[in-house]
């Protein structure tokens, strides 16, 4: 059933023919998570079921006017988000839905209902299936000229460990790319991971609710590793869909990219200090910083001061443990 259900008119034998069935995705809910993302909101809307569930969490509360988009559809529910990050957001809208499916959508993916389908059948056939994830792609190069899909990197993963930090540091992951902390999937290869990117994102609402949802410690990145890794805990496991590929576009939810870029290395670097021992902990710590910081020397011989200070913006992230977004900081360590 819809986590609302419209109105019934009086005439019951009407009310059926006017309610066009969901078929795989009925008593399914989407999640997504936004900021300042209603031109991406509405775009990725434009390809789904007007009548499928959706719950919306903004964390820019309204300021785009994304609200009347939302309840302009007609299972749209709109919450605001009050800036709290992608992990609390997100898991208030999950734990907010009726659905026995949540699917956890970034404004910034074009998924199918046929894409949608494919991961919810998973959850629902297999119960010790926790999540299962589709594989963004890029459908389009650096010059904006068409690509055959190439799934992103970060898809999913594995637990860091400090061989594969160290793989990853060194930039090995892209002749290696079993071997490191983030997975570079092949389309339409199966591939074992620990877990999956929320990006695109099925899980039965009652697993979600045991887990304890995202974990609220990290403001956004490393909640679905953390996920993954409270699942496996409970001998659960996720599942990521090669096969599944799924568009995704460019500028999505999020603060300015350095910002968003020490966020990265701050979760990561929280991440690993919260569930490994303090030695391994801070060998990956530094594995990590060392790695981004010869990353951006290469960047600036190169002339890409952009893509330097990037690459130094994980690097201190990596190291401090500490993150701002607007001003505000948000992760520390």
């Amino acid at each position: 059933m819809p986590a609302h259900p419209p109105q019934q008119p009086s005439d019951g034998t009407a009310a059926q023919a006017a309610q066009p069935s969901l078929g795989p995705l009925e008593d399914v809910e989407l999640v997504v998570v936004a900021y300042r993302s209603r031109d991406q909101v509405e775009q990725m809307l434009a390809g789904l079921p007007r009548d499928l569930p959706l719950v919306v969490v903004d964390n820019s509360d309204g300021s785009d006017g994304l609200r009347a988009v939302v309840e302009a559809r007609t299972h749209g529910r709109y919450l605001e988000g009050g800036g709290v990050g992608f992990a609390r957001a997100a898991t208030r809208g999950a734990l907010s839905s009726t659905a026995s499916v949540v699917v956890f959508v970034n404004p910034d993916v074009r998924p199918t209902p046929e894409h949608l389908a494919a991961v919810v059948a998973d959850v629902r056939a297999d119960p010790t299936c926790a999540a299962s994830g589709a594989c963004i792609v890029d459908t389009h190069d650096a010059a904006g000229r068409p690509v055959p899909p190439q799934p992103q990197i970060g898809c999913g993963g594995w637990e860091p460990t400090l061989r594969r930090v160290a793989v990853h540091a060194a930039g090995l992951h892209k002749k290696l790319p079993t071997a490191g902390v983030y997975a570079m999937p092949r389309a339409n290869q199966p591939l074992r991971v620990d877990w999956v990117s929320g990006g695109c994102m099925a899980v039965r609402r009652e697993v979600f609710t045991e887990l304890g949802g995202f974990d609220s410690d990290f403001y956004v990145y490393n909640e679905d590793m953390a996920f993954g890794r409270a699942s496996r805990e409970r001998g659960l496991h996720e599942k990521l869909r090669t096969d599944v590929l799924v568009p995704g576009a460019s500028g999505g939810s999020g603060a300015p990219s350095l910002e968003m870029m020490r966020l990265r290395g701050a979760s990561m670097a929280r991440y690993v200090r919260k569930h490994h021992a303090p030695l391994p902990a801070l060998a990956m710590r530094a594995l990590t910083a060392a790695g981004y910081a010869v990353r951006a020397a290469e960047q600036v011989a190169r002339g890409d001061r952009r893509r330097a200070r990037e690459h130094w913006a994980y690097a201190v992230g990596a190291a401090t443990t500490t993150a701002t977004v607007g001003g505000r900081v948000v992760t520390r360590g």
